[in-house]
């Protein structure tokens, strides 16, 4: 016989365990009910429907055995008689949940002191509407488009700034994550950013900071979110960043990743002078790509890709010139950006080989930034930088079932690290110790 056990808390916080009858019986009474609401034509949801009366009848019939609990008899028992504390009517109370509004009669008693566990005493809404809101919140809706599909769907009527309070209640998760205390290394650190728009007088675009980083375990962890400065990125803006990253914890970052942000690679060496700054090579490519004709693509990411998998420094500059070359007089543009930027590329080519599979590109991120992309194009611009982490952090901590998430840990692990520990012996022991 199939059972469902739960282990609700009674008012004095005993648990105990509830089992339910068989699913059969449980499918029958519920296609019976369903089938009578059909007939009478009875609307599942909202004002007196089927699941807003039964989500009543329990509210109801837990609040009774929550007095009759508080004060050890039931109604009309003679235990009760000069027992000191006795019921005292009740009063009307709406509370708000997914399913519609449900009005409620709360008991009370003569001493005051009974305080009702299932509803607490000025709780208006049940925490399944707040989730509710606040998934749709993360998914890119809008306060007004909120306020209309609850009342669409639900027949509930929460007017703008009922959601945005109850999109509030995230700000102190919000703080307590962006400053949480952080692993004392980080052996790989990915940057890259997502432009969005927000009002500030006027509609501009803005720069959402990702910073990513991969422990010592392996897993990916996204460290935080900033908005970026109204005029761009700069050294100093960069500064704080990582300055807040290190009085967080962390003593150290082996590689950082990231796409020629302006004053990034000198605010890391400030912070963790030994680090490895590396540009993303994919980045690389692409922006090699936007001065060359499409006919050539393919052609010029095959040599490309003999440049960044060449086994030394010495075998990449060879193919390099080669390259160079045979392409110069036709893109000189896409010859100048790789001889600007191969001062900072050449470290990658120092990397094992296991090591460069990991830090060639920002990926990880740009998984993430897609889904910041599609909660931001639905809304089209946020009223103000918090309003625009709110939502990204939001989407940044949601799981996708049967989906590939941005975190989580990285394949093939325990080789990468072994490679880490060779490469990096003295510092890994500096600071884990």
């Amino acid at each position: 016989m199939a059972t469902s056990k739960n282990t609700p808390a009674s008012a004095e916080g005993v648990t105990g365990t509830l089992v339910l009858p068989p699913d059969a019986l449980v499918s029958a009474a519920a296609g019976r009910l369903v089938e009578e609401a059909r007939a009478n034509g009875v609307a599942l949801t909202g004002d007196g429907g089927l699941l807003t009366g039964l989500v009543r009848e329990v509210l109801q019939t837990a609040l009774e055995a929550e007095i009759t609990d508080h004060l050890g008899y039931e109604p009309h028992a003679v235990e009760g008689r000069g027992s000191g504390n006795s019921r005292n009517g009740y009063y009307p109370k709406t509370v708000r949940t997914e399913v519609g509004d449900v009005d409620l009669k709360v008991p009370r008693d003569r001493n005051g002191t009974f305080e009702p566990v299932t509803v607490p005493v000025g709780q208006r809404r049940m925490c399944g509407l707040d989730q509710m809101v606040i998934s749709l919140y993360a998914k890119g809706l809008t306060t007004g488009d909120i306020t209309a599909h609850l009342h669409d769907v639900y027949d509930q009527d929460l007017d703008r700034s009922m959601i945005s309070r109850i999109t509030d209640t995230v700000l102190g998760d919000l703080e307590a994550w962006q400053s949480r205390p952080l692993d004392a290394i980080y052996p790989v650190m990915l940057v890259d950013g997502i432009r969005i728009k927000i009002r500030d007088g006027s509609v501009t675009n803005r720069v959402v900071y990702v910073v990513m980083g991969i422990t010592m375990e392996g897993e990916r962890d996204i460290l935080g979110l900033w908005v970026g400065p109204t005029g761009g990125e700069s050294s100093k803006f960069w500064l704080g960043v990582m300055t807040e990253l290190r009085n967080r914890g962390i003593a150290d970052v082996l590689v950082l990743c990231c796409d020629g942000l302006k004053g990034l690679p000198d605010a890391a060496k400030a912070s963790w002078p030994l680090v490895d700054v590396q540009l993303c090579v994919v980045h690389l490519v692409r922006n090699s790509l936007r001065y060359a004709s499409k006919k050539h693509w393919g052609q010029i990411t095959r040599e490309l890709r003999e440049i960044y998998t060449a086994p030394s420094v010495g075998a990449a500059e060879v193919t390099f010139e080669a390259f160079a070359e045979r392409w110069e007089p036709i893109y000189p543009a896409m010859i100048k950006t790789w001889r600007d930027t191969w001062e900072d590329f050449e470290p990658f080519l120092n990397f094992p080989v296991e090591l460069r599979q990991i830090v060639y590109t920002t990926n990880s991120i740009e998984s993430l930034n897609a889904r910041f992309r599609k909660a931001a194009v639905r809304r089209g611009h946020f009223p103000t930088d918090q309003s625009a982490l709110k939502v990204l952090y939001l989407v940044s901590i949601e799981k996708h079932k049967n989906r590939t998430n941005p975190t989580g840990r990285i394949n093939g692990w325990k080789h990468i690290l072994n490679v880490l520990s060779i490469h990096y012996h003295d510092r890994i022991t500096a600071a884990t110790n």
